[in-house]
């Protein structure tokens, strides 16, 4: 089969690797229908040091199963089933708390000797605990909107209920990437009025508007700060989505969250530790966020991709076959496409 291997910064090849098997009686083979290249796949895409043997690459992917152990039951062959970009059995003390981010017994997809998802089939372990079966259709639409499940939607969404976003609430999103335009898209879901957006491509901040920004703030550090803080007399608002994951844009969002507000990252942290100061101690801003456990989102926001009230998908804007991969890393890369799907069969 064809999967993507990634080499070191710049250097991703498609490569034809073994055909997964089943190894433990716990795991599914599935055909993958649709995967993607995600934002975080960006960060070793530019500084991963070379190496000569490779890694699988790639933690979001949808598709058909097609072989499982003999002790899964929740999935059969021919279920379509969206991947959680974390592997975890749904049933240890975290699970059960909603944190399958903190699976005792999980792990992540392109490490410790399992498969990437940016192949033509996946060898998924503990199969009942982390696929989750939704309706089979060839709508390419629906397609798209329910791969998002697997991470970048619920991704947003966590951003925005770790915040507790509300109708009361008003509300920053900072970066214009698709985890910036998801939690957009979660934030007017969950009844926010106004979203000011900070993002600096037009084709993108038009989708967010599209998704339920009220407003596009340009401008970044000092001045970007400055703008929102203008347009909220001067208050800030009570929440800031810190999408982005660098130092800078944490900075930006502690100094213009609201007096009593909240800051909520999920942007996969570039820095080793956060700016936090006395001044925000003062001010009494809460820090939350992390990553999101996908899993514990997937069946709340399922019905409202099914019948069409939210269409996520849209985050798509290119989608290609997979001895494209290569050239799919280099347009994100380059700003070219904001986030890119792989199409199989």
């Amino acid at each position: 089969m064809r999967a993507t291997v990634i080499y070191g910064a710049g250097d991703v090849r498609v490569e034809d690797v073994a055909d997964p098997k089943i190894k433990e009686p716990t795991d599914a083979v599935v055909r993958v229908v649709r995967s993607c290249i995600c934002g975080s796949d960006l960060w070793p895409y530019a500084s991963m040091p070379a190496t000569e043997k490779g890694n699988r690459i790639g933690h979001e992917f949808l598709g058909i199963v097609e072989d499982t152990g003999s002790e899964v039951v929740t999935v059969k062959a021919g279920d379509l089933v969206v991947a959680p970009f974390v592997i975890s059995d749904n049933t240890c003390q975290f699970c059960r708390e909603g944190l399958q981010t903190s699976c005792e017994h999980g792990g992540g997809w392109g490490t410790n000797g399992v498969d990437g998802g940016q192949g033509e089939f996946v060898c998924s372990p503990l199969a009942d605990g982390t696929l989750v079966k939704v309706p089979a259709t060839r709508d390419d639409a629906l397609l798209a909107s329910l791969l998002t499940l697997s991470d970048v939607y619920c991704t947003g969404h966590h951003a925005a209920t770790a915040a507790r976003v509300d109708k009361r609430t008003t509300v920053t999103v900072i970066g214009d990437g698709a985890v910036g335009l998801c939690a957009v898209l979660a934030a007017k879901r969950l009844g926010a009025e106004r979203i000011i957006l900070m993002g600096r491509h037009t084709d993108r901040t038009d989708l967010g508007l599209e998704f339920g920004a009220t407003e596009v703030v340009a401008e970044r550090g000092d001045e970007g700060v400055e703008k929102v803080r203008e347009r909220t007399a001067g208050a800030g608002t009570h929440i800031v989505l810190e999408c982005v994951g660098t130092e800078p844009a944490l900075e930006m969002a502690l100094g213009l969250v609201r007096a009593g507000g909240t800051v909520s990252r999920v942007g996969a942290p570039q820095y080793q530790a956060a700016p936090l100061t006395r001044q925000q101690f003062m001010r009494n801003v809460t820090l939350t966020g992390g990553v999101a456990p996908a899993r514990h989102y997937i069946d709340q926001l399922l019905p409202e991709i099914l019948d069409g009230t939210l269409q996520p998908g849209k985050v798509f804007d290119r989608t290609i076959g997979i001895n494209e991969v290569p050239a799919g890393y280099q347009a994100m890369a380059d700003r070219k496409a904001l986030k890119v799907a792989i199409a199989f069969g």
